[in-house]
C-alpha cells in the first residue's frame, strides 16, 4: 500500500506512541518496528522526524485517510501494541483514542 510522506509521518508517530505507551521497550516491539521500517520505507531518522509531528495535526492526516488505509493501520498499531506477547492498559487506551479519531470502531482485549 502507498502512502503519502504526511500519512507515513502521522503513521510512524502513532506507531511510536504506542511503542511508548506502557513506558516499556520491549524487544518484540522493536521487531516489530524494524518489519515496519521496511514494510513503509522509512528509517530511524524519520522516526525523529515523526515526534515533530503536531499530535492533533497527525490525527487530522490520519482521519483523512481511505478506509482501506485505516484498516491496514488499525492491524499494524495491533501487531505492534501486541509484539511483546500482551496488549498493556496504557496500549490499549491510546489504540481506543487512535482509533475513535479516526473514525474506526474496534475493540481491545488487554492482559497476558
Amino acid at each position: 500500500m502507498e502512502y503519502t510522506l504526511e500519512e507515513k509521518l502521522a503513521i510512524v508517530k502513532v506507531i511510536d506512541s504506542v511503542i511508548l505507551a506502557d513506558d516499556v521497550v520491549h524487544k518484540g516491539e522493536i521487531n516489530a518496528l524494524g518489519q515496519l521500517m521496511k514494510l513503509l520505507d522509512f528509517d530511524s531518522n524519520f522516526i525523529v522526524s515523526a515526534r515533530i509531528v503536531d499530535t492533533e495535526q497527525g490525527m487530522k492526516i490520519l482521519k483523512g485517510m481511505t478506509s482501506v488505509k485505516k484498516q491496514a493501520l488499525a492491524t499494524i498499531l495491533e501487531d505492534v501494541a501486541n509484539a511483546d506477547g500482551f496488549v498493556h492498559e496504557k496500549e490499549a487506551a491510546l489504540l481506543t483514542t487512535i482509533f475513535t479519531a479516526m473514525g474506526i470502531v474496534k475493540n481491545i482485549h488487554t492482559g497476558k
